[in-house]
């Protein structure tokens, strides 16, 4: 066989392990198998039937076309089974490869492609960090560094070296098994010593190639689990600080209570103990526009009695639609404790507050308005101010929602102030779900 054509074909062979490994890891389901290191016995039958049908497919297709001798890549694939699937679904796989080069008669293509997916997977087995498999390389000159940073300081035998020789030994035991028994085994043959090293290096390289893909979409999900986990110890962070902040205000009230009116003070107790034991109950990011509004409604029971019925009215102009649709928890609290402190409380004879919800082109418009005693800026519009509660609620809207949320202040001097939120609408989520998970999925929605 020309050299040239057999350098051609393994060139080849390169581009079709790279092809192969691209289009197979676009399932979903079999990057989470990738993701899952330790898998049970369902999941690893699926895995290696992932990996094994194409490439049992690329032994037909060499059989099939004599001259496409590029499409089998039974070996690799064998080595590719074991080290990741482990010794059944090396040994499985392997068995089904070599039952494809049997359709031509080549009958040790079964023993040996069983034989290599069984010794890959014990190699698996004896790898000390499973990390050590998707590290591995087929750029001598890093393995050799690595090898003598690992090695110099404290001799040993290195899981990546052993994982290279091994597939040097198999590269070898199948091109002495095809010259031995050419008819029975399916090798392409080395006319010179140039492109024997070739062969081997490509044996390597069609290794390496489908780790490194696979590897880079472990990482893409490691970090995408990272981003989910630090938005939710972001939300936890701001969810915990709104909570002191309420409790902080609120006993304040009780405790100007105290002295002149006793039965107040126990009236307004009992209400924040409701109001604790529902905040207990409440770990979600999410909740339905309805039960916040009724959580509001707990909490004007407090401010009512502290003002006075004649001094704080409340008026609700909710759109029935809008009521079960999701909103982030703690999201009006904050909104209208701003209100009746900076906006009524000023005021001798008090005011109202207004709440309203809509629905407007795709998003959910929630107001919050009072007719207190506005901002000094007339006619302005300005960004949430730098209070505690204020900026806790858009930094929570910026961290669920990213940009697809706002927040805006309109104030006019001594004519009040109107808060609006709009935010992408979201229906359906179930208030089980876990807040890190409800956000990452829900910014994620918004960015696409």
């Amino acid at each position: 066989m020309d050299s040239r054509f057999i350098l051609v074909t393994l060139l080849v062979k390169l581009g079709v392990a790279a092809a192969v490994s691209s289009a197979v890891v676009r399932s979903r389901y079999f990057k989470e198998l990738l993701f899952q290191e330790e898998r049970n016995f369902a999941q690893k039958m699926h895995l290696m039937l992932f990996i094994v049908t194409p490439f049992a497919l690329g032994v037909l297709v060499r059989v099939a076309v004599r001259n496409f001798q590029a499409a089998d890549l039974s070996v690799e694939a064998a080595i590719l089974l074991g080290v990741i699937g482990g010794r059944v679904a090396g040994g499985v796989g392997g068995l089904i490869l070599g039952l494809a080069a049997l359709y031509n008669g080549e009958l040790a293509a079964l023993p040996f492609d069983t034989l290599v997916g069984l010794v890959a997977g014990m190699l698996r087995n004896a790898a000390p960090d499973k990390e050590d498999i998707w590290a591995f390389t087929p750029f001598l000159d890093l393995s050799l560094y690595r090898w003598l940073r690992r090695n110099v300081p404290r001799p040993r035998m290195d899981w990546q070296t052993l994982f290279f020789l091994f597939i040097l030994a198999t590269q070898l035991a199948r091109t002495e098994l095809g010259r031995a028994l050419p008819r029975q085994f399916f090798y392409i043959p080395a006319p010179t010593w140039t492109t024997l090293l070739a062969m081997y290096a490509t044996t390597v390289a069609c290794v390496a190639i489908p780790l490194k893909i696979w590897n880079n979409t472990r990482i893409e999900m490691k970090l995408q689990v990272q981003e989910r986990l630090l938005l939710q110890a972001r939300m936890e962070a701001l969810q915990s600080q709104i909570n002191p902040h309420f409790l902080f205000n609120t006993l304040n009230s009780i405790a100007s209570l105290v002295r002149f009116d006793p039965d107040m003070a126990r009236v307004l107790i009992v209400k924040l103990a409701t109001i604790l034991r529902r905040l207990q109950r409440r770990g979600d990011a999410f909740v339905h526009l309805r039960d916040e509004v009724e959580f509001i409604d707990d909490y004007l029971d407090i401010e009512v009695v502290r003002f006075g019925r004649d001094k704080l009215r409340v008026v609700k102009e909710l759109d029935p639609a809008t009521l079960d649709m999701v909103v982030p928890t703690m999201v009006l609290q904050p909104l209208v404790e701003n209100s009746i402190k900076h906006g009524l409380a000023p005021r001798i004879e008090g005011g109202s507050i207004t709440l309203r919800s809509r629905l407007a082109e795709g998003f959910l418009v929630v107001e919050v308005e009072d007719n207190g005693v506005g901002m000094p800026l007339a006619g302005a519009t300005v960004e949430p101010g730098s209070g505690i509660g204020m900026s806790n609620v858009a930094e929570r809207l910026k961290v669920l929602y990213g940009d697809a949320a706002t927040m805006t202040i309109s104030s006019a001097d001594s004519k009040g102030t109107q808060v609006v939120l709009r935010v992408p609408v979201l229906m359906a989520v179930d208030a089980g779900e876990a807040a890190g998970t409800v956000a990452y999925e829900a910014r994620s929605s918004t960015q696409r």
